[in-house]
């Protein structure tokens, strides 16, 4: 989950990795795994999920995570706008069932604001617009901890009745399958810091190759289960323009309500980047747990908008680094080299 395995778009292109997540698609709409392949898929999914916080638990520095909690006034609003804001505008969403968003697609888009926040975007864009880097770190790894029990909680009060899926099965599952393995990697951290540091590429692949094994294990159940067909291309024109309105608002507010608060300039960076977006990371082995079979429909809104938010946020760290830096800062300063 290195910031370095993030190449920042010059102008609006669609990442590379994100073209793979949509091919990966593209392989189990044609062909899904069933039957003997599917449980194979399945166990390699969770051992790959659980391996990739593991690796997470192992890469962050529990000393720079404490040194972090000092800034709390800044944690606490990404916190904010992450579980409270975006939940309250997933609920919003509401009101466009039927005309814009299918049920099953309002699910999905709720789900999308519950899940926590993406960590290695939010360190590379702070860092392009010379924003507090330190605090991007802290703030996107708290989130993502705090996730792992707060996204399965607000699923069950906000989605229990539609379809989520939450039982207190699936809350021990999340738990052993992303806490357990993160907080191995914590206390082993000792002993694998340098090797994940002499492997750092290699172990870049391992990541991203386990989201991609996850999106194919749940879109192959969902077509399995006869739900890959429920999304028409005018549903999915609709879907983009409301995750769109989504990300709009997100943005203005933790950059507006941020100033508002008397954070400076390079915390609101932090806190606009760390506080508007959604990790798929985090988010698809959630949606494989709470939602089963219908985890396609769940995780489609979440991968639609990461791809949206890395290009429109590219977009806007590159305008903030032409900026003038304050001369006068709140909160942890900003280091000359990341």
């Amino acid at each position: 989950m290195s910031p370095r395995t993030l190449r920042l778009p010059s102008w609006l292109p669609v990442d590379a990795y994100i073209l793979a997540l949509f091919g990966t698609v593209v392989v189990a709409v044609l062909l899904p795994a069933s039957g003997a392949a599917a449980d194979v898929a399945g166990g390699a999914s969770t051992g790959a999920v659980a391996l990739l916080f593991f690796l997470y638990g192992s890469r962050l520095s529990t000393a720079d995570a404490l040194d972090g909690v000092r800034h709390w006034r800044l944690h606490l609003t990404v916190l904010g706008a992450t579980f409270v804001l975006f939940p309250l505008l997933g609920l919003a969403s509401e009101g466009l069932v039927p005309y814009v968003l299918t049920p099953q697609l309002q699910s999905g888009f709720l789900f999308l604001c519950l899940v926590p926040s993406t960590i290695q975007s939010s360190i590379a864009f702070t860092s392009l617009a010379r924003g507090n880097v330190p605090a991007a770190i802290c703030a996107g790894s708290f989130s993502s901890i705090a996730g792992i029990v707060i996204t399965p909680l607000l699923a069950a009060l906000l989605l229990g009745g539609t379809g989520g899926g939450f039982s207190a099965d699936s809350l021990v599952r999340i738990v052993l399958q992303l806490l357990v393995p993160f907080l191995a990697g914590q206390l082993l951290r000792r002993w694998t810091t340098g090797f994940l540091g002499r492997h750092r590429k290699i172990l870049g692949h391992v990541d991203r190759g386990s989201i991609l094994l996850v999106v194919y294990t749940a879109f192959s159940e969902g077509m399995v289960a006869g739900t890959g067909h429920q999304v028409t291309p005018l549903r999915l024109v609709a879907l983009l323009a409301a995750e769109a309105v989504l990300l709009t608002v997100m943005l203005l507010i933790t950059w507006y309500g941020a100033k508002r608060l008397g954070f400076g300039r390079a915390d609101r960076i932090a806190i606009q980047f760390a506080g508007s977006k959604k990790s798929l990371a985090s988010g698809l082995p959630m949606a494989g747990v709470l939602f089963g079979a219908h985890a396609s429909l769940a995780v489609l809104p979440l991968m639609l908008f990461h791809q949206m938010q890395l290009m429109v946020c590219a977009v806007i760290a590159k305008h903030r680094s032409r900026e003038p830096e304050e001369t006068e800062t709140v909160g942890v300063p900003v280091p000359a080299a990341v």
